[in-house]
């Protein structure tokens, strides 16, 4: 006979209090913790171990190892960031603001696996008419394409079992509910009840299992943290509704290599890869202007050249700003105190802008000296050369430190038409390469030097 139970459960991490508070110990949140009726059958079966209904123990070197088998999505940029496929028995959970295009994607990644797979594309914000009428939109194939429009996680699972797809896709997950649970469907024990249930068929069924996820409104993923933990791989979409690039990040992957970026364009067709984004991201003015420099960052395993600007201007105000956009604010402020520190450029007085063209993220340090060299260009109202390159890492004592994949963002630059390059000591090649007249800097009072010489010579 099932026990109803009274709990009170924090919608941000899933913390469970036997009576309500008004902030969770737990993650800090407040008015967070809400009230929830579970219900706990005498014997529940729901829960399975990965292996079926008896494991045994063994030593790893008696494990049998399979070939790596990987499906291919039909997109390049997606098998790069899945790190070369859709891997057989994982959980893919795909993140991103409303209408960026999780859905898209979803139904045209099920349309071309349908070809050689049987696919089940299960809906819960939609009925299989809408989802139809957008598939024939996209010209998609249809005639293999399963769908299921249903919410609740029992039903699925029965028609799982009956039917045995080999790649499934939950669109989305915080509309799925079990019965096992009296709380709205989307509130944190849903979630992670309905979610624990779909790993637990696709690894013990081989099944391929995409889920389709919310985001809050600070851009995390709605739901309880223990949702990222659960699957395999946690992909975001990134960009704005109004761009029409769009980029997929991997987050978490535990079949490739993390914060690799996948980039596409959104068109009346779908999604469609990019397969030279650099050029993109290179769309410059047609004559050089002041603040615009362009640096070589490192997505995951590719290069890619994107476009930084600065707008350095008179302040009226007593607290000048300090704006980024693509770059994190605080690193700006310290980049700025270290260049009054070592080479005695102020900007107390000045508002200080930074924009990173296309919309992307840059996170690593690489993108150090690049800023620096953009403020100055802004500062001094001088123009950059338009086949200049410039990346590398800056340190509190004011030296310029070797980045990660210093040889293939030269490579990346000499393909598109670069000549000089500044980098760091450690990432500078003894010749030429590919034409790139390549200016070693050590510390930041040299690579300013080369700033006022014109890129001539890097020493002081």
């Amino acid at each position: 006979m099932a026990k109803n139970k009274l709990t009170f459960c924090c919608q941000h991490c899933g913390s469970l209090y036997p009576k309500w508070t008004g902030q969770c110990t737990d993650c800090g949140e407040w008015n967070s913790i809400v009230e929830e009726i579970r219900t706990a059958p005498a014997t529940s079966s729901r829960y399975q171990g990965f292996a079926g209904k008896e494991a045994a123990m063994m030593r790893m070197a008696e494990v049998e190892l399979e070939a790596d088998i990987r499906l291919p999505s039909g997109s390049q940029e997606l098998d790069r960031v899945l790190g070369g496929g859709i891997v057989p028995g994982s959980a893919i959970l795909i993140g991103g603001d409303p209408g960026i295009g999780k859905s898209t994607i979803l139904l045209q990644t099920v349309a071309h696996l349908s070809q050689g797979l049987k696919t089940l594309y299960v809906t819960g914000e939609e009925s299989p008419q809408q989802v139809t009428l957008r598939a024939r939109r996209l010209g998609l194939s249809q005639d293999h394409v399963w769908l299921l429009a249903e919410t609740q996680i029992d039903v699925i699972l029965t028609h799982l079992q009956k039917e045995r797809p080999q790649v499934l896709v939950i669109d989305s997950i915080q509309t799925m509910h079990s019965s096992l649970l009296s709380s709205a469907p989307g509130s944190v024990g849903q979630v992670r009840e309905s979610a624990m249930q779909l790993v637990n068929y696709a690894k013990q069924t081989g099944t391929a299992l995409f889920l389709a996820g919310h985001v809050t409104k600070e851009g995390s993923l709605a739901g309880p943290r223990v949702l990222e933990h659960m699957v395999d791989t946690v992909l975001y979409f990134e960009g704005e509704q109004d761009n029409r690039y769009r980029m997929i990040r991997a987050v978490k992957n535990r079949f490739g290599a993390v914060n690799e970026l996948g980039i596409f364009a959104m068109t009346d067709k779908g999604l469609k890869e990019v397969s030279h984004p650099s050029a993109i991201f290179l769309s410059r003015a047609s004559h050089p202007i002041a603040g615009s420099i362009v640096t070589a960052s490192k997505e995951g395993s590719r290069p890619l050249l994107v476009e930084v600007q600065a707008l350095v201007d008179q302040s009226n105000m007593g607290n000048p700003r300090r704006l980024s956009v693509g770059l994190d604010t605080q690193r700006l402020s310290m980049l700025l105190a270290i260049m009054h520190r070592h080479t005695g450029i102020s900007t107390h007085s000045m508002d200080v802008f930074m924009n990173v063209v296309g919309g992307l993220q840059i996170s690593e340090t690489a993108a150090d000296l690049p800023v620096i060299f953009a403020i100055l260009s802004s500062l001094r109202n001088r123009p950059l050369p338009h086949d200049l390159i410039v990346f590398g890492e800056l340190g509190l004592a004011g030296e310029i430190r070797p980045v990660p994949g210093g040889q293939e963002r030269l490579k990346e630059a000499a393909k598109h038409g670069f000549k000089t390059a500044v980098v760091p000591q450690g990432n500078a090649t003894k010749k030429s390469l590919d034409g790139i007249n390549i200016i070693p800097v050590r510390s930041l009072s040299e690579a300013v030097t080369c700033f006022d010489n014109d890129f001539e010579i890097a020493t002081v």
